[in-house]
């Protein structure tokens, strides 16, 4: 009787382990799939239509609780232009789209969850990884952000849309062609993430590892601690906004470090994303590849990419590749923010394109 009590007690044991051993599996598993597929934006249907917009408000309304930051230069035909990051918005009007503003207006926007706009997530109560991840997915991912793209093209009241992305806003500008061909115009893609396909091809190709390999020997124990820090999972969900904002801020730092400001010139950028950083890595997964995706968009692409630029240009030319119809820029003497080191050639390339693709 002794015996068999024994074995049913290493029975439960081994069974409530091999439980545990499943489900932290299943969120490992679960943190390298992507939660954004293309295609789900569109599906979303009606939920697409923006409120009506407050009179007098200053901020579109794209949701019933959340509210977009914005401001415009220029007169003419709208663009709308994406910020990098994630998380990274745009404080005043960039150098190099400056000569344009006679015949285009261009509207800056804070992604949700950055800048001014609304932060709907401050911290998680929920003790469940799982739901955490599915909220933060579903509030501030990839879905969101490119439902948002589809709104404001609604609020501006244009059938197609003209997008200039910037960085990650390249990203973000490519799955909205993706999931809305039909009402992309032209595109244009400065310096596009390298985030199409991850893990990514090239083994040098990460910026957090990018960064490392700039930064002098007596920092980088320093910098292995912040970003093992930075990428503690088991931590995230106990962390607020405001502190991702000042982690987002912390590498920004390094970032800046070394990256020749001088010879970089950044623009002014507002306040960091803090979940919504997050929700991006975390809608995207550790496991993608969205180049498929883009072979069904049929408007115009420019690629521009700075020769000095952290990332390579084989990262930038992945984006050539995926698209149909692109055409590929660069721009010599320009790191990352070649709209602001080079202006006036940037915008050269930009009214040519634009010129050369003219719709009536």
């Amino acid at each position: 009787m002794e015996k068999e009590m024994k074995r049913k007690i290493l029975l439960i044991i081994g069974a409530i382990v091999l439980a545990l051993v499943i489900v932290a599996g299943g969120f490992w598993y679960l943190s390298t799939q992507p939660l954004y597929k293309p295609g789900m934006v569109r599906e979303m249907g009606a939920v697409l239509t923006p409120p009506n917009q407050p009179t007098g408000s200053e901020k579109w309304l794209v949701e019933s609780n959340i509210e977009i930051n914005h401001f415009a230069a220029g007169e003419g035909r709208n663009v709308l232009v994406i910020h990098g990051g994630p998380g990274m918005p745009f404080l005043e009007p960039v150098s190099g789209l400056e000569p344009l503003t006679n015949e285009y207006r261009f509207h800056y926007y804070d992604q949700r969850g950055c800048g001014e706009s609304t932060r709907p997530i401050d911290r998680f109560e929920s003790t469940s990884m799982y739901q955490n991840m599915m909220e933060l997915d579903r509030t501030l991912g990839l879905g969101a952000q490119i439902a948002d793209i589809e709104r404001i093209r609604q609020i501006l009241g244009d059938d197609k849309l003209i997008l200039v992305g910037h960085s990650w806003g390249g990203f973000l500008a490519s799955l909205y062609a993706a999931e809305f061909p039909e009402h992309v115009e032209a595109l244009i893609l400065v310096s596009p993430a390298n985030t199409l396909v991850m893990p990514q091809p090239e083994a040098d190709s990460d910026l957090f590892a990018s960064v490392r390999a700039r930064l002098p020997e007596d920092q980088l124990a320093e910098y292995d601690a912040f970003i093992k820090d930075y990428f503690d999972f088991n931590k995230l969900f106990t962390r607020t906004d405001a502190d991702l904002v000042a982690m987002d801020e912390e590498f920004g730092k390094y970032y800046v470090q070394v990256v020749d400001v001088e010879s970089t010139p950044m623009p002014k950028q507002g306040k960091p994303g803090g979940w919504m950083t997050w929700g991006m890595y975390v809608s995207m997964g550790q496991r993608h590849d969205y180049r498929p995706a883009l072979k069904n968009v049929t408007a115009p692409v420019l690629v521009i990419h700075g020769a000095n630029d952290l990332q390579s240009e084989a990262a930038s030319r992945q984006y050539v590749e995926a698209f149909p119809n692109a055409e590929f820029a660069i721009i010599e003497h320009t790191g990352h923010f070649s709209f602001e080191q080079q202006p006036e050639q940037f915008a050269s390339i930009l009214e040519e394109f634009l010129a050369s693709h003219k719709q009536e």
